[in-house]
């Protein structure tokens, strides 16, 4: 109990968390949609990653983790975990796809691939931030 405590105080305690390492090279990217992008909803958003193997949240296994989608919201701070709301979605199953409802007009989507703690790795893996416009 007390080396939990002791273990939560050096994540938490500085209002950072420990990033989990990436390999060099690593990327993340949405498989099917392009910057500028006209697309209907529900938006089929695929998630591509290379490097580095999806596992469930809560693991630890090395060079793993679970996607993140970023929708019309900043990229979360380094070291952070990162929230959980409507714009940004977490897929800790290790789902690699997902279909979301977006209103028409202009969106802005980014994958963010995070550790089993939900903390984006070090370097982060991110996708590029891609805007879409959704048609009426």
């Amino acid at each position: 109990m007390k080396l939990a405590a002791a273990t939560l105080a050096l994540m938490f305690g500085a209002g950072t968390a420990l990033a989990t390492d990436s390999p060099a090279g690593a990327r993340a990217y949405l498989i099917n949609l392009q910057n500028g992008a006209h697309v209907k909803s529900p938006v089929l958003i695929q998630f591509g990653l290379s490097g580095m193997g999806v596992a469930p949240a809560g693991s630890t296994n090395a060079n793993t983790g679970h996607h993140h989608l970023i929708i019309d919201s900043d990229t979360p701070p380094a070291g952070m975990p990162i929230p959980m709301d409507e714009r940004h979605r977490h897929f800790g199953g290790g789902q690699t796809e997902v279909s979301v409802q977006l209103a028409p007009g202009s969106h802005t989507l980014q994958l963010v691939l995070a550790d089993g703690a939900h903390v984006p790795h070090n370097p982060p893996v991110m996708s590029p931030r891609v805007t879409v416009t959704v048609d009426p």
